[in-house]
């Protein structure tokens, strides 16, 4: 339940600074302040290894709000799904400690928009984490992404996506929802 506490406040804060300040430029680095709370720690108490991923979604929420890209998918009736992510923890953020989430749209391919996170304390990265991402249509199906950045014009100078990040993003792949999948540990 925290987590949509600090999801609203998230959205208020940002929708605040969007307001204030305009839209970002989606090549910026968002950056918002969080501390390790008692809700978020396990029994080691450091932060749990699955917390990182969900409190990284609110680096997107923040991103998503000022950039205006989350009001132009409202409009369009699209929203965004993780389709993988991949994180990799360097060291540990301990109960009470503040951290920066930095959030990075790294670029695009023909199927998902590629996004990264760090976990940052004292100018020191703790977790860094990769998110592929589709962006739907409530009435089913992909946007395209010649739509998607004609809704909220294509930003320039993306970097091109690294391969290792294709080569994850196929290695990882499930299959197609349309094709089955069946659970066999081979």
């Amino acid at each position: 339940m925290n987590l949509l506490w600090r999801t609203l406040l998230v959205l208020a804060r940002a929708r605040r600074r969007l307001r204030r300040e305009g839209a970002l430029d989606p090549n910026t680095i968002g950056r918002i302040r969080i501390r390790v709370l008692p809700t978020d720690i396990d029994l080691l108490r450091h932060l749990n290894n699955g917390r990182y991923l969900s409190l990284f979604d609110l680096g997107r929420w923040d991103l998503l709000t000022r950039t205006g890209l989350l009001d132009a998918m409202s409009r369009n009736g699209w929203y965004a799904v993780v389709a993988a992510e991949t994180i990799t923890f360097r060291r540990s953020l301990e109960l009470g400690q503040r951290f920066t989430l930095e959030t990075r749209l790294l670029g695009h391919d023909d199927r998902a928009v590629y996004l990264g996170h760090r976990a940052v304390a004292g100018g020191e990265i703790y977790a860094s984490a990769v998110i592929r991402a589709r962006i739907l249509r409530r009435t089913g199906g992909t946007v395209p992404h010649d739509e998607l950045f004609g809704a909220v014009g294509r930003p320039e100078g993306l970097p091109d996506i690294e391969p290792w990040v294709h080569e994850w993003a196929a290695a990882s792949a499930l299959p197609s929802t349309r094709r089955p999948a069946p659970s066999d540990w081979k």
